[in-house]
Order: C-alpha cells, then sequence, then structure tokens
C-alpha cells in the first residue's frame, strides 16, 4: 500500500483511522481483496464500483468516522487516493477535535444545525437514504422510508404506481388514490410508441389464441412450457431483426440477466455504459464477470478500459444501451463495433426503446446506424412498442440455442402465455404493413421537441421518442412534475435510483397517437409549470 497523505503530523493517527475505515468499507461492498485496491485506480473504470455503490461506501464511512451525513451526498471523486484525503479534510483539528471524532452524534448535530433557513422544513433525503440502515432488523429501511414516503404523497410530491381507469392512448384516466378523485389526462408516459397496445387486429389475435391454448403454459419452455406460437414469435422476431435465430424470455429484465449470465462468468469482463439500465448491471453482477464501467458514451474511455482489460480477462463483452431510457440519446454503436474488433470483444445492445422507433422499418439501432449483422447480440424487451409482455435475444443460432440451455431465467421460469404471443405476431404485421407509424412518431417528436427547446428547456441530447426535462435538483423536479399534473398531464417524474443523485427530471414519452393539439397543449403546460416553479428560470428560459 502507498503511504497516506501526511497533512498534518499531529493528526496522523487520524489519517491512518480514515484510511482503514475506506478501505475496510469498500472491501464490504464490492468483495475485493485489500491487495486489490490500487489507490490510484479508478472507481468505475477499474474497479467497476458505480454512482450507487460508492456512494454506499462513502456514507458507511461517513457515518463510522462521526462527521456529518451531508457531506455524503456532497463528495465527488475518482479514486480511493482521493475519497481518503476528502475525508481526511474534514476530520476537525484544534481544541475540542477529539471530541467530535469520537462522537458521531454530537459531529452530526452541529453540522445539521447549519443548514441554511428557508429549507429546514424540508426533508432533503432521497430514495438512497433508505437503502442500508445500520439496524439488525432487516424491516427498519422499510419503516423509514413509510414514514418519509407518506410525507411525500401528502405533499402530492410522489404519485408512482396510480391506477388507469381506461385504455392507455394519448389520454387516459387516472385515479388520484391520495385524493379519492378520477381526472383524464394527457397521457406521456407510456411507451407505446406506436399506438398499437389497443390496435383491434391485436386484441382479436390475443383473444382468438387464448380461447385455443387456454390462460397460460403451466411450465417452462424447455419442460411442456412451449407452445407453436412461441415458436412462430421467435421466426418472426428474427426476421424482423434480421438474424439467424430468437430466443424469447419472461421479461426483458430476464433476458438481459439471462444473457450476460450464460456467456460471460468470473474469468472475463462485462463493460456497460454508465447510463446502462439497471437489468444489465445487475446481468453483470449475476454472471461474477469483473465489471467495467465507461463514461457515458465516451470512447475514448471505453478504448482505455478495453485496452486495460484486455491482458486480465479471458474474453469481453460490451453491453450497451440503444437508447437511453431516461436520457433518450443513442449509443455511439458504429464506434463501438469497431473497438469492440480492434480489442477481441463481443457487443451486446439493448434496443429495449429502439425496437420500433429506430431505423426506416423500426428494427433498432442498428438498423438506424446501417450496421445490420455487424453486433453480435441484439436485445429487446416487447412490453413497449411490441405492446405485449417478455423480452427476447437476437443473433447466431447456435449462440441462441445455448442460451436456452444456459440462461436461468429461460430454464427455470415459466414464460409468455400462447394469447400474449399471437398479440406479438400481429403487432409485427402491423409495423411491417403500416410505415407510416413511425413517420408519425417522428414527426410528433420533432414537433414537441421544437416547442420545448424553443421554451428554453434542457432537453439534454434527447435523439428519440423520450424526451427528458433536466432539472438537477430533486426537490424542484417533484414540485415541477407536480405542477404538470395539476394542469392534467402525466409524464414520469425520475429521481434516485432512476437516475443519479442531482440529476433528476421530468421523462416525456412521445407516441404517434398523440394530435398535434396534444402537442402544442403539453407543450404550454410544461411552460406554465416551468415558470411557476423556477425551472424555466434557472435554465434561462423565457417567462410568459
Amino acid at each position: 500500500m502507498t503511504e497516506l497523505t501526511d497533512r498534518h503530523a499531529a493528526t496522523q493517527g487520524i489519517d491512518r483511522t480514515v484510511s482503514e475505515v475506506v478501505l475496510a468499507t469498500t472491501m464490504r461492498y464490492t468483495q475485493y481483496r485489500r491487495d486489490q485496491l490500487d489507490l490510484d485506480a479508478e472507481f468505475e473504470g477499474d474497479l467497476g464500483i458505480d454512482s450507487v455503490v460508492l456512494i454506499s461506501i462513502i456514507d458507511d464511512a461517513v457515518k463510522e468516522l462521526g462527521l456529518s451525513r451531508q457531506l455524503a451526498a456532497a463528495v465527488s471523486v475518482a479514486n480511493l487516493r482521493e475519497l481518503i484525503s476528502e475525508l481526511e479534510s474534514h476530520i476537525p483539528t484544534g481544541p475540542g477535535a477529539e471530541r467530535l471524532a469520537s462522537d458521531p452524534k454530537l459531529a452530526v448535530g452541529e453540522r445539521d444545525s447549519a443548514v441554511p433557513r428557508g429549507i429546514v422544513d424540508w426533508d432533503s433525503r432521497s430514495m438512497r437514504d433508505f437503502m442500508d440502515s445500520r439496524e439488525s432488523d432487516l424491516y427498519a429501511n422499510a419503516r423509514e422510508f413509510a414514514a418519509h414516503r407518506r410525507d411525500r404523497e401528502t405533499e402530492q410530491l410522489y404519485w408512482y404506481g396510480m391506477p388507469l381507469q381506461s385504455r392507455c392512448t394519448n389520454r387516459a384516466l387516472i385515479r388520484d388514490e391520495l385524493t379519492g378523485g378520477t381526472r383524464e389526462y394527457l397521457m406521456f408516459a407510456s411507451n407505446n410508441y406506436l399506438g398499437l397496445a389497443n390496435h383491434p387486429d391485436v386484441l382479436d389475435a390475443i383473444c382468438t389464441a387464448t380461447r385455443a391454448y387456454g390462460a397460460t403454459n403451466t411450465g417452462c419452455r424447455i419442460i411442456g412450457g412451449t407452445n407453436e406460437l412461441h415458436k412462430e414469435l421467435e421466426r418472426r422476431l428474427a426476421a424482423f431483426k434480421g438474424r439467424e435465430a430468437c430466443i424469447v424470455y419472461p421479461g426483458g429484465y430476464a433476458a438481459n440477466l439471462g444473457c450476460i449470465s450464460a456467456l460471460s462468468g468470473p474469468r472475463d469482463a462485462v463493460i456497460v455504459d454508465k447510463l446502462n439500465h439497471m437489468s444489465i448491471l445487475d446481468g453483470a453482477k449475476l454472471s461474477g464477470a469483473v465489471r467495467k464501467i465507461y463514461r457515458h458514451n465516451d470512447m475514448a474511455d471505453l478504448s482505455r478500459v478495453l485496452e486495460r482489460s484486455a491482458d486480465q480477462v479471458r474474453g469481453m463483452l460490451i453491453v450497451t444501451d440503444g437508447v437511453f431510457s431516461m436520457h433518450g440519446n443513442i449509443c455511439d454503436l458504429p464506434e463501438i463495433v469497431r473497438l469492440a474488433r480492434a480489442h477481441g470483444a463481443r457487443v451486446m445492445v439493448d434496443d429495449a426503446h429502439a425496437t420500433g422507433v429506430l431505423g426506416a422499418r423500426g428494427s433498432g439501432t442498428s438498423e438506424h446506424y446501417g450496421l445490420k449483422g455487424e453486433v453480435d447480440l441484439e436485445l429487446g424487451t416487447m412490453s413497449k412498442t411490441l405492446a405485449g409482455m417478455g423480452g427476447f435475444v437476437v443473433g447466431d443460432e447456435e449462440v441462441i440455442e445455448y442460451l436456452r440451455f444456459y440462461s436461468n431465467s429461460y430454464v427455470f421460469a415459466a414464460t409468455i402465455p400462447a394469447g400474449v404471443a399471437a398479440g406479438l405476431i400481429a403487432a409485427i404485421d402491423i409495423i411491417e404493413r403500416e410505415p407510416e407509424r413511425i413517420a408519425s412518431l417522428w414527426a410528433n417528436i420533432h414537433r414537441l421537441r421544437q416547442l420545448l427547446d424553443g421554451a428554453g428547456f434542457d432537453l439534454e441530447h434527447s435523439e428519440s421518442a423520450i424526451i427528458p426535462i433536466v432539472i438537477g435538483e430533486e426537490r424542484r423536479a417533484l414540485e415541477m412534475g407536480r405542477a404538470v399534473r395539476a394542469r392534467g398531464l402525466f409524464c414520469q417524474t425520475v429521481v434516485f435510483p432512476g437516475v443519479p443523485l442531482g440529476d433528476a427530471r421530468l421523462r416525456i414519452s412521445v407516441t404517434s397517437e398523440h394530435t398535434p393539439e396534444d402537442l402544442d397543449l403539453a407543450a404550454q403546460i410544461f411552460i406554465e409549470a416551468g415558470n411557476e416553479t423556477g425551472v424555466l428560470t434557472s435554465q434561462g428560459g423565457r417567462q410568459q
């Protein structure tokens, strides 16, 4: 181990304590041995420690050192050396220092008293704060979060999981379980991008097949659960994506878990974009492979990670979202493929929000870039554009057949009912015969994006049907969401863990079903809410 920072000779004892606390906490959360923790290794690219795990490490270290809990959210460091140095700088010195350092409650209390006036009544905790209680009772987190959640709901800030009382189209009836009222909302929280969820052909196919084959399969695919419609669906999806073969999983999450964990293991590296969907990260964890994280869409950083990893592992799998689900931008697939070839890595693209949206035929990210057949594996969900349930992976036939026997989330789980499979086949039929739906979707995307951009909102780098209004501060984002709903529009308010702390936003989903009048009214509502909450003022937008 390298020598610790010698800032003050008088505090060497405390400095060693900081180092030991940080290293011990890191080992506890990552399962690394002490000799594997190079103080200068980057948390993400070298150690595979993402922002969620890092916050847990910092939070535990702060608690153990008796520092203010507010410090945990404020620390921004790239490696262990910087973290140790940062925490050392907050260890009190001078008269009373020893007392403060050894009494966590006193240290926290004194620092909490410095909270600026005006926000003392605001509970600044996020969902992050209810993940790792130090109490022995496993229900402690649930109890603490319950009180927090009730307060947020009382203020109409948490509005998650409210039930629809109608079909979900461009508008929907939603019951507010907090007030007991029901209201029609403009719906901008649906992933029904091409409007197929309520198409008569899809509904008829589901009803007909359900009457013929029953409500469910009563078994997993490999033992008694395969229906002829499952086989037909896999043939149609493979043809739609232009690949040799397809495997259908119970869900998109299961597809990522099963595929990644079947193809990679402890001797391999799974290399992921920092903003990938949680199912990709969980698939990497389940595989036991070394996980490496590259900065979002940063191809120079991906190249560096590949170069460092090449001699350390057997094989490398690069996994990326096609369209990033909370940001709306598209991965740099051409450069990812080039770098993968140069370093002998495989590439998997998760097209959950690209299928039916990107490419002239709607077949996804590889079509969008003219890279059909150049990507090793393409994954997708069927609960969005395809208007059903389930997930799938397409690729070379021998690889797909391997997955049928080694993907635990396929082998040991029942799959989608035959009726759902029939509806999905009908949805593919409609996409292929009605390309004008994709054209209508993109006309709507361009119209709403232009209206919101002209108003001065921060839309980040959205290039898809997902348009974020980036706000940053969680409180203001929740208040903006409430102001939008009060005006009769529903979109998603996204806070941690959907996005990192400090990156809160509204997430708008555009569909082909939205009318020009819907889009104009939506823009008006967002502008009014933005002015009311100060979002537009803070972003330099116009006021009305």
